[in-house]
Parts: C-alpha cells; structure tokens; sequence
C-alpha cells in the first residue's frame, strides 16, 4: 500500500493505455511519455504496461506502507527517498514508512513512478489507465488527491546493491526548439504552398492551453487554399489539425477519438514523448519524414527497450554470480 501525501489533479495512475476502442468514443489514453514509463517497469522486472503514477504537476511525495521497490523516469527532477538522494532514471528499494519525493523539473515535464508488480487496480477495457474525460479507470477516474492509497500487487523484485539506472534519454534544454518529426496527413495538400513552408521552417510555441487531450501552438497562421467543410473523420494521438484561427492543435494521449478540422501533419509514434515532456512555452520545430524512416524509428525505440533488458538480466547475473 502506498499513500499519497502531496500532489495536484493532473497527477494520476497511468498504464500504456486502451488500443482498440476508438469506434466506441474511448480514446487511447494511457501515459504520454509510453517509452519512460515502459522503461520504469522494465527497470523492476515488471510488464512495460504495469500501471504506475504519471506526475505532470510538481512536488509530488507519497509514503510507501510496504518494503517494495520503485522506479523513476521521464522529467529530469530532484529525487530523494527516505531523504537520501537518487540519480535521475533509477530503480531502487524503499522501506515502509519511509516517503517518496519529486521536486519540480530541471528539464522536460512529467515524471513517472513504477513499482515492483504494478499498482493493483481494476482492469476497465483491458487498461487500468485513467480516463478522466469517461470517468473511468485509474482511482474512479480522477486524478490523484492527497490521502488516497493505493495497492500494489505482490512481487518480487531482484535488484543490484544499489539500484539499477537506465540512461537518461537525450534532452534539449529549454532554450532550444524541440526537433519533432511528422508524416504529412490527409488534406496537406489543402493547405497553400505559403502554409507548407511555415509550418516546416518556423518554430512554434506551446501555448498554456495544454493538456493531457492536446496542445494549442502559437506561430504563423496556416492558411487553406480555399476554404473547406469536413465531416468528422477520426484521429489519433500525434494527428496535426489546423482550426479556422490557423494555429495548430497537436492531438495527445487523451484525444478525442474524431474531429472536422483539417489535418495538415501527424508526428510520429517514435516522437510523442518529446511532446509529453515539453513544458508551456517550449518551442517546436517539425521536420517532414517519409513513412519509411517513421518505421525505422520506431524498429529503434522497440530495440531500445530489448537491449536494456537484456543489459538489466546481465547485471542481476552477475551480482547473483558467485
């Protein structure tokens, strides 16, 4: 069991999410950095989906009630447990009554913590992750309150006297544009050859209204060469639409399962996490990609994930080795 002991609503449980269910209105869902949070449950032996805590809003501290194992991920932030200081991306024991503390970032924006087996919480739609929209998931639906506590299924978790650490994922910091790479959607062509420069040679900037659904982009307006009405079409997290305004709206991890704007681009798979872990006011940069090189980055994101598991059974090898 562990308790929460100071937090703010946009923190809540988070799994790798609920494909499958688009035609029904449930969007995807699940963590919006998926490579850390996967990362933090490989660190511990656990499944990549085990639910964990995504943390968006900062200091977050907890209490564990249980001798269990924990790992952080995702923003680069002053960890300590039990007051003693931890490395960024790092897994390591934690004893009852001792607590659990995430300052505010020094770079990037969400933090995820995994625990050794995952939180125990109901199965809804194959995901444990909440959809705060539905209602559903997570704790009731809602993002985490100071008080709740939460189960942890039982496991055992073999790790290095310690701890164990991944390497920190490759950062910019906050003064240079963050690179996205994007595949040109449905009505690209729709847009004037004016718009087609803009939205590829200009930085954008994420405006404050951000959220887990999407991001609103401030920059040069995108214009169509003629006006257009659109039936709602569906969409998915990464889908680049452009409202009458001509400011981009990036859709994420909670968007709506369909929308009538015109789509100018969709970033790739491979890059979400950069956008999970760009704070309010982060510029943006998009570099246009063939679907090829998109395939090949996300062949590399999965191998990451493979070599890091095979480098973690090595050194729990070793240190078991006589």
């Amino acid at each position: 069991m562990i308790e929460i002991l100071t937090t703010g609503l946009p923190n809540t449980v988070q799994d790798l999410g609920r494909p499958g269910h688009l035609a029904l209105g449930v969007s995807h869902g699940g963590a919006m950095d998926r490579q850390a949070l996967a990362i933090a449950n490989l660190m511990l032996g656990n499944d990549p989906s085990a639910a964990g805590i995504e943390v968006a809003l900062h200091p977050f501290r907890l209490r564990t009630h249980v001798d269990t194992a924990v790992a952080i991920t995702g923003a680069d932030c002053a960890v300590s447990v039990g007051n003693r200081p931890c490395p960024p991306w790092w897994a390591m024991t934690i004893r009852a009554g001792e607590t659990l503390v995430l300052e505010a970032p020094r770079v990037g924006a969400r933090s995820y913590i995994a625990f050794a087996g995952g939180l125990d919480l109901p199965v809804v739609m194959g995901s444990r992750a909440t959809d705060v929209k539905g209602g559903f998931g997570g704790l009731g639906g809602r993002g985490l309150s100071r008080g709740d506590r939460l189960a942890l299924n039982t496991a055992q978790c073999r790790l290095p006297t310690g701890g164990i650490g991944a390497a920190l994922e490759a950062r910019r910091g906050a003064a240079s544009a963050i690179e996205l790479r994007v595949l040109p959607a449905a009505e690209f062509d729709a847009f004037t050859p004016e718009a087609q420069a803009a939205f590829t040679g200009s930085e954008w900037s994420i405006t404050n209204d951000a959220n887990r659904m999407g991001y609103r982009l401030s920059g040069e307006t995108l214009s169509l060469v003629s006006p257009m009405e659109l039936l709602s079409h569906g969409i998915v997290p990464g889908t680049v639409q452009v409202p009458p305004s001509g400011q981009p709206i990036i859709q994420l991890a909670d968007a709506n399962t369909c929308g009538g704007y015109p789509k100018i681009a969709t970033v790739i798979e491979a890059d979400l996490w950069r956008l999970a872990q760009a704070p309010v006011g982060a510029r943006l940069r998009f570099s246009a990609v063939s679907i090829e090189a998109s395939t090949e980055a996300l062949r590399a994101n999965r191998q990451r994930r493979r070599d890091f598991i095979a480098a973690r059974n090595l050194m729990i090898g070793e240190q078991r080795s006589p």
